[in-house]
């Protein structure tokens, strides 16, 4: 009895055998494996083509659902231990890098892949890997609450709230802020208070045209502005098509 007391209290300990940093590590060395070699594509380099079946192009984005479909069923179904558990985070991971890569053509519905509209897939990607850092590093807005049915409410009230922020957040145009805002609630807080983009549907609603608002936006948030991030994006992306 006294055994099996103390093996329980080691798996709590140790619940998830590193499988963020699993999941993590193969998201990045995926993204940055298919970004390579589509730009070799691209360039027309090396031994890589795109991939035919029928004459229809297939994109990569398909292998990623698959691989992510195949790692959460077999998870959910028969919850394997280590090693295994470690194979389907790399399986996950992998899977999310190839669909996120090609994210912005799930929302276009078109191969905008080397245009401007295809560097959403490079921010879907940025964003990915920012919130799985949070998680390896341990943020969790779902945290012991405390318990009695104040200390509940409490943290049911406070978690309420700070998805209020993070909504206005990504209604104001700033997605990636709003998203980790969710784990790290000084993030969602402060891109609530900040100017909207003058695109942005809070804009939209609540910047009427001439305002001073409107006009405070644009001078911070003018067309074609580009920043530091820009350039990172062009480097890992390639420079897109005008």
């Amino acid at each position: 009895m006294h055994t099996a007391e103390v093996r329980i209290e080691v798996n709590l300990t140790v619940p998830n055998h590193g499988i963020g940093l699993w999941m993590l590590g193969a998201f990045v060395a995926t993204f940055v494996g298919t970004r390579v070699i589509t730009r070799l594509i691209r360039a027309g380099r090396g031994p890589f083509r795109d991939v035919q079946v029928g004459g229809t192009h297939v994109h990569h984005q398909v292998y990623g659902i698959l691989a992510m479909l195949v790692a959460g069923a077999i998870e959910f179904a028969y919850r394997p231990d280590s090693p295994g558990v470690q194979v389907l985070a790399v399986l996950f991971g992998a899977g999310a890098a190839l669909a996120l890569d090609e994210y912005a053509l799930w929302l276009h519905l078109e191969d905008v892949y080397w245009s401007r509209e295809g560097r959403k897939s490079v921010d879907a990607a940025f964003l990915a890997v920012a919130v799985g850092l949070l998680l390896v590093a341990g943020f969790n807005p779902f945290s012991d609450a405390g318990s009695g049915t104040a200390a509940h409410l409490t943290f049911a009230l406070v978690l309420l709230v700070n998805a209020l922020m993070s909504a206005i957040a990504i209604l104001k145009g700033k997605t990636a802020t709003g998203v980790i805002g969710l784990l790290v609630s000084p993030v969602a807080m402060v891109a609530c208070l900040r100017l909207a983009k003058p695109a942005s549907p809070w804009a939209r609603w609540r910047y009427p045209e001439g305002s001073r608002r409107a006009e405070r936006a644009l001078r911070r948030f003018p067309p074609g502005r580009r920043t530091r991030i820009d350039a990172l994006k062009d480097f890992v992306g390639g420079v897109p098509r005008s």
